[in-house]
């Protein structure tokens, strides 16, 4: 089935060269030139991923995700200004998948979109469908994680992750109390060879620990290790 994604800029030649540049892959587009339009229709007919701007009319895409992400865990690329390292911290920390500064290939969002969706679609899969051995739960003290099922819970209470930060908790939990660099868990999240900068791995897990604070406001399980990395610890 084609993936129909929704671009959202402001910017016309943006929103047509983009266009042009996903429908000759393939893809179906919806688009949009303002957050406020845009959120009313990827609540009411969500499409399989937004790609959008963050400085626009009427509703920017900071207070437009913020709002998304109330009801909806609709996978989001932002497109932001190459110097707007606070937009993009603010953009993972509510719930963006990934961010691409401009002015960016067309190549390098494709393969984005591309990612994302393959981790979406393996997320909705029915393991009993899937081919070859269905992965075990993961079990480490109160944090079950089940790979099969995309699902995680952390003392008893469910725990919902994006993709990405699922990827993350997975590879830290599969060998508790072994660091793992920004490096390695960035081949994990990212699979694509597209690249990735260290702060985009800080703030997934920002957000990873967040979440579980939301459940647990003891929640320590998730260790940084200045200079090293992060670990899981289950003890």
């Amino acid at each position: 089935m084609t993936a129909t994604i929704a671009l959202i800029d402001d910017d016309r030649n943006i929103l047509t060269s983009v266009g042009i540049a996903l429908q000759a892959e393939g893809f179906t587009t919806r688009l949009y030139t303002d957050g406020e339009t845009a959120l009313k229709a990827l609540l009411d007919n969500p499409p399989d991923l937004a790609v959008s701007d963050i400085k626009m009319p009427r509703l920017d895409g900071l207070e437009m995700l913020r709002r998304l992400r109330e009801k909806s865990s609709l996978p989001v690329i932002f497109l932001t200004s190459k110097d707007d390292e606070l937009d993009e911290a603010l953009g993972l920390a509510l719930g963006a998948d990934d961010y691409i500064a401009k002015p960016f290939s067309q190549r390098l969002l494709i393969a984005r979109i591309r990612a994302i969706l393959r981790r979406v679609d393996l997320s909705k899969a029915d393991p009993t469908e899937q081919s070859g051995p269905i992965p075990d739960p993961i079990v480490r003290g109160r944090l079950e994680l089940d790979p099969a099922r995309h699902r995680v819970h952390w003392a008893g209470a469910n725990v919902t992750l994006t993709v990405t930060e699922f990827m993350i908790l997975e590879a830290l939990a599969q060998r508790p109390d072994v660091v793992k660099s920004r490096s390695q868990l960035m081949d994990v999240a990212y699979q694509d060879d597209t690249y990735v900068d260290d702060r985009t791995i800080d703030s997934h897990i920002k957000r990873l620990r967040r979440k579980f604070r939301a459940v647990d406001s003891q929640f320590d399980a998730i260790e940084t290790l200045y200079g090293a990395g992060y670990r899981f610890s289950d003890g």
